[in-house]
């Protein structure tokens, strides 16, 4: 298996995107394709024992700023590690494609050059979030902000697959996100959409709430992307400000507190892990005829090792060829 990484892509690159696959040889055998500039990534590379034929270098000469604008810039960079990183994929020169660059360029390049899965009429980012009961996976988190009830239909159905494939459970519970509980709580695309699932052979328990999430009540919580993003955001922010409140009490209050700090130092650290975005590597972006993991800009050399590690069990667990089997089967009326 081949892994495209684009090298240059993210807030440290392409030095922590280097750590990262530094760590993943060690425990993966996949061949990593750096892509980016040449002469900096071979600079980077003489700070590890990387000399493992698992790991090569692929020259592109430009890089997409996190501010450009995606449709301009994949219109005029055409060597762009993204883009260059993309073509790879989808020349049958490599099996996925890893960045932690411009998100927009990453799905506008995607589409492009690697296109949809026949049946997908929207691509969609699927994102683990930890629970009380596990983990759950939301989308859209960001790709679609305008979608129609059949969107959110496909979402559920993709995500579905991923769920199975990935995190083992056998029967997934799919949930809407919505303003109630009830059947008739939302708005119209909520209505029309629940209308859809029910009538699915999915294992559809209803609409949640946004209180619902971190209960683990679902396994697949469905929304539009500009919902999506909206939850993913707040909880990553929530998440950090709940650690610095602690903190910050630790902090100020230091003889009252150093027996707890002690006693509760351990059970501060799962916690931490459970909810640590870098546990968890990367979002695939499902529906594209390829395996393509988004990371975040700000992921560190674990996030990198675990996107491999995602993008490989992607591959491996066919989650394509899946979506297009199981799409093709409600569009030929049989609901799956």
């Amino acid at each position: 298996m081949r892994i495209a990484i684009d090298a240059m892509g993210g807030d440290f690159a392409p030095a922590t995107i280097i750590e990262g696959v530094n760590l993943a040889v060690k425990e993966y055998s996949y061949e990593l394709v750096l892509v980016g500039e040449e002469k900096v990534i071979h600079q980077e590379l003489r700070k590890y024992d990387l000399s493992s034929s698992l790991v090569s270098v692929h020259h592109a000469s430009e890089v997409i700023g996190a501010k450009e604008i995606p449709s301009k810039a994949c219109r005029t960079k055409k060597d762009a590690s993204v883009i260059v990183a993309t073509k790879l994929v989808a020349e049958n020169k490599a099996d996925a494609l890893i960045s932690a660059g411009n998100s927009g360029a990453i799905m506008t390049a995607s589409l492009i050059y690697l296109g949809r899965l026949a049946g997908v009429r929207r691509p969609a980012i699927a994102t683990l979030i930890p629970t009380l009961e596990g983990l759950s996976t939301v989308l859209d988190v960001g790709a679609n902000v305008d979608c129609k009830p059949l969107h959110l239909l496909q979402f559920a159905i993709m995500g579905n697959i991923y769920v199975k494939s990935i995190l083992k459970k056998e029967k997934p519970r799919i949930g809407l996100l919505s303003i109630g509980e009830e059947e008739g709580k939302g708005n119209e695309l909520a209505l029309s959409t629940y209308e859809l699932l029910k009538n699915s052979s999915l294992n559809f328990i209803g609409n949640i709430e946004g209180s619902d999430i971190p209960k683990g009540k679902t396994d697949v919580i469905v929304c539009d992307g500009f919902v999506g993003n909206i939850v993913l955001k707040f909880g990553e922010g929530l998440a950090e400000a709940i650690f610095e409140l602690a903190r910050k009490e630790l902090k100020d209050h230091p003889f009252r507190t150093t027996l707890s700090a002690l006693l509760l130092k351990k059970v501060f650290e799962e916690i931490k892990k459970k909810t640590d975005y870098d546990e968890y590597g990367g979002a695939p972006l499902l529906g594209t005829n390829g395996v393509c993991i988004i990371c975040h800009g700000k992921s560190n050399a674990k996030a990198i090792k675990n996107a491999i590690r995602v993008a490989g069990e992607s591959v491996k667990q066919k989650i394509n060829q899946k979506i297009s089997e199981e799409l093709k089967k409600f569009s030929q009326g049989g609901n799956g």
